[in-house]
């Protein structure tokens, strides 16, 4: 078994419950983790026995690109879903969604929301 992660991914987008969150882009954060067998491709050398990575990477950006959405845990939810379709080979996995400076009565660096698969979410 082995590690595969996805740190930072940075994405400035639309996404939240309040008018101006609907208009103005915020910074958002996502994290990916997943655990998958890793043996073939650490002895082939080969992507064709590797995760492709740059796959997972594209399908997290075309969730975070399209549409609205209110919700943190909506976005991490329709990347799960995405990921575990498109990526049966991985056994488990999770993804958190952080939302720079979110609108509360006081400070607070981030939001953020952690879902993983296949506990929270099916495919």
């Amino acid at each position: 078994m082995g590690i595969l992660e996805l740190e930072g991914m940075e994405f400035h987008a639309c996404h939240g419950c309040l008018e101006h969150e609907k208009v103005s882009e915020n910074l958002f954060v996502v994290d990916f983790r997943a655990e998958t067998d890793m043996r073939a491709a650490a002895l082939s050398d080969s992507l064709e026995d590797a995760v492709d990575y740059g796959k997972i990477y594209d399908t997290i950006a075309d969730v975070m690109n399209g549409g609205h959405a209110d919700l943190l845990e909506y976005l991490a939810g329709k990347i799960v879903k995405e990921i575990a379709s498109g990526f049966p080979q991985l056994l488990s996995f999770s993804v958190r969604v952080s939302k720079r400076r979110p609108p509360v009565n006081g400070t607070a660096a981030w939001s953020r929301v952690t879902l993983t698969y296949p506990d929270t979410v099916s495919a």
